[in-house]
């Protein structure tokens, strides 16, 4: 070999190995940024997922991530240009095509009157393409329903869409199907239908942990402890990590009155792991039903903190309020 070739090939090597190391670098920023995520960290999750999108920007899913995380930490607009181009890069992923829907809706529901409309007919047009490209994409589909359930004519809603799309989801999957029913009937105020529909669709062991517990936040804003304890049951079955059975079963157990020494320790559990997440049971609310707990166990002092808590979490909690002014006066 020359010593010109021999250069040549040792030049190739080193590019070679600078590229290995900076894929390997580009893997850590990603998988690190997913973690930081999973735990609710969110600044450090969009600073890693920035960093790995700088060595690949090419790649969707580190934008997807990064939507994800913007998401979270209500970026509204970073969100939506981090989606924007997940779906640029790769216009054929279903997923990609679901989070964008979801971003705009976000915004949508934050914007002025104009620009909402705009914004949610982007919305469904996105939820729309996610299902012609994966018809199994459940939740797109789910958001699909949900939004023509809810949105009017001229936002490119209407009932008669949802209930041709409940049919085609149903067919699919039974269980979706009855979840997707009640959510439609929930939004209309027929809570006895749509209550119907989500035993229905927790009977068939639904393998979706939101749509469980999106059944329980509903059971729980009803006061219905048996359904409480059905969605526990449910969400630990579909993902035993998740700490949304925690929180779940210790509202069933507070509003029976029993067990109130787990319930307890249920609501601090959750307190400890729980990260803040859009779909997750803020802070505030184990808060408020620490709150109730210890009322009824008459420990007055300690249900007043809680409550005082929860206010200053969320200010806009009603019964935390009520509760603080009848505790405050028995104490006078």
């Amino acid at each position: 070999m020359t010593i010109k070739a021999a250069i040549l090939l040792t030049a190739i090597l080193l590019a070679r190995v600078a590229a290995a190391v900076d894929g390997v670098q580009h893997d850590e920023n990603l998988e690190a940024g997913r973690q930081a995520y999973e735990a609710g960290e969110y600044v450090k999750a969009a600073q890693l997922l920035r960093q790995a999108a700088v060595k690949t920007p090419q790649d969707p899913e580190i934008q997807l991530w990064l939507a994800k995380t913007y998401f979270e930490s209500r970026q509204r607009d970073a969100a939506i240009s981090s989606a924007e181009r997940a779906v640029a890069l790769d216009p054929q992923n279903s997923v990609y095509h679901e989070w964008l829907g979801k971003v705009y809706g976000d915004k949508a529901d934050h914007a002025g009157m104009f620009s909402a409309l705009s914004l949610a007919k982007k919305a469904r047009k996105e939820f729309a393409r996610a299902i012609e490209l994966d018809q199994k994409n459940f939740s797109a589909y789910q958001a699909l329903i949900e939004f023509d359930c809810s949105a009017p004519g001229m936002a490119g809603g209407g009932e008669d869409k949802a209930r041709a799309e409940i049919e085609k989801i149903a067919a699919l999957n039974a269980t979706e199907g009855h979840y997707a029913a009640g959510n439609c009937a929930r939004q209309k105020k027929d809570f006895t239908f749509a209550e119907s529909e989500f035993d229905k669709a927790l009977a068939g062991h639904p393998s979706s942990a939101d749509l469980i517990y999106d059944i329980g936040d509903h059971a729980m804003k009803r006061d219905q402890p048996g359904r409480l304890l059905a969605v526990a049951n449910e969400g630990e079955r579909a993902a035993p990590e998740d700490p949304r059975g925690r929180f779940y079963r210790a509202v069933a157990l507070v509003l029976k009155h029993d067990h109130l020494g787990h319930a307890e320790e249920l609501l601090h559990e959750y307190l400890k792991i729980a990260p803040t997440r859009d779909n997750f049971p803020p802070a505030w609310r184990a808060h408020e039903w620490l709150g109730h707990l210890y009322e009824y166990q008459r420990k007055t002092q300690s249900a007043i903190d809680e409550y005082e808590i929860t206010l200053k979490l969320e200010p806009k909690s009603k019964p935390a309020r009520e509760a603080l002014k009848r505790l405050k006066k028995v104490n006078e």
